[in-house]
């Protein structure tokens, strides 16, 4: 089984005035921890909400420090189940970024690719017969005309 796992960061930023630039600060500074390693880990900008369910900007701003909410997505291959998926995740980020606390927001399972592979080959399947049927029909109903005029080409092409 695949998964999607988000994880929620909270990384700290200094010497900044406004929460725009403590985001860029913030996903560009969490890029540089996970680079190379992790290039395929996504970075967007988290969501913070009020209790009476306000909108926040995902960066708190205090004496030009900063601490940004950021959302990391990766995909897990080969688990057991979600529990697993998630503690690969906080394992593999966690290990890259130190002193960051993490949570996991979401573990979607991923629909299995063998399953899609099998249901398209069945359907390949299935048109190819209905081809090779429609095919036997049109020969069955031609004439022998017809037939004589693909062998002189045939022949043709392998002169």
């Amino acid at each position: 089984m695949d998964c999607r796992v988000v994880v929620e960061a909270a990384v700290p930023v200094f010497d900044v005035e406004t929460p725009d630039e403590a985001i860029r600060i913030a996903i560009s500074k969490t890029g540089e921890l996970l680079n190379p390693d992790l290039n395929y880990v996504e970075i967007s900008m988290g969501e913070r909400t009020t209790p009476s369910g306000e909108e926040l900007p995902p960066a708190f701003i205090a004496a030009d420090e900063a601490l940004v909410a950021l959302e990391l997505e990766m995909t897990v291959f080969n688990v057991e189940r979600d529990e697993h998926a998630a503690r690969i995740a906080r394992k593999e980020i966690g290990q890259r970024l130190e002193n960051i606390p993490l949570e996991v927001l979401v573990v979607e399972e991923l629909p299995d690719e063998s399953e899609s592979d099998e249901s398209s080959a069945e359907a390949e399947s299935t048109a190819s017969e209905q081809t090779t049927n429609a095919s036997e029909s049109e020969s069955s109903t031609s004439s022998d005309d017809d037939d004589d005029d693909v062998l002189p080409e045939f022949d043709e092409l392998l002169d």
